[in-house]
């Protein structure tokens, strides 16, 4: 008897996307953002404690910083030790209690203590990079925005969204699949399912539902581009 079941044909990049978009919505209709904050200044703190730190942690850290100092004034006159002594379980609080202390000054004297719009702006503060000043201009005041971290980098390119070779690849071929209005809840979406579904060890392109509809006839573990 012959064999005339078709093998599987992984998906264009046209249907990849629209799935992805549709899942991902089903999935997670809602996206509060995972770190805890009250205001743009609050979460862009929160957003450089986060660099090499699980949100949990940071979570679990702010209310002492906030208690300490929660907006630019006062926190610009707490000293660089006494922040570092509350964020050490974050990582790297050396750079991050300098970098806090130091962008709250600038707030205060450049900017009257408000947390500035423009993403080149935010750029300059100390420890903010692109993916930070990204996330604060996105969830603090609704602009179109796409941070991608290694997470979600390593999603794209396990979904064929991207060959980037790093970050700001991956970046501008995300901006380029997705309709710009999607932006800011797309990225919050990919990140919460690649925490419950694609993780780093547990799929690597070949387990959770995404990669396997997408890729039916994919047999061997997608080898990621480092970000």
């Amino acid at each position: 008897m012959t064999n005339t079941s078709k093998a599987p044909v992984n998906m264009l990049k046209a249907e990849r996307v629209e799935y992805i978009l549709n899942e991902l919505e089903r999935l997670y209709p809602e996206t509060p953002v995972p770190l805890d904050h009250k205001d743009p200044y609050t979460l862009l703190v929160a957003v450089l404690l986060s660099a090499q730190c699980t949100d949990e942690r940071v979570n679990q850290i702010t209310p002492a910083l906030w208690q300490l100092a929660d907006n630019p004034f006062d926190m610009a006159k707490q000293s660089v030790e006494d922040i570092k002594a509350i964020i050490r379980p974050c990582g790297l609080s050396p750079q991050k209690s300098k970098a806090i202390q130091g962008l709250s000054q600038i707030l205060v004297d450049k900017y009257n203590g408000e947390v500035p719009q423009d993403m080149a702006l935010l750029e300059e503060l100390p420890g903010v990079g692109h993916k930070t000043a990204s996330v604060v201009v996105a969830q603090s005041f609704g602009i179109p925005a796409f941070p991608v971290d290694t997470h979600i980098h390593r999603l794209a390119q396990r979904w064929g969204l991207t060959s980037g070779k790093n970050v700001t690849q991956t970046e501008k071929d995300l901006k380029r699949l997705f309709p710009k209005e999607k932006w800011n809840k797309l990225h919050l979406q990919i990140i919460f399912y690649g925490r419950e579904y694609c993780t780093a060890r547990g799929c690597q392109g070949t387990t959770c539902p995404i990669c396997t509809t997408c890729y039916p006839a994919r047999k061997h573990p997608k080898k990621i581009a480092k970000a």
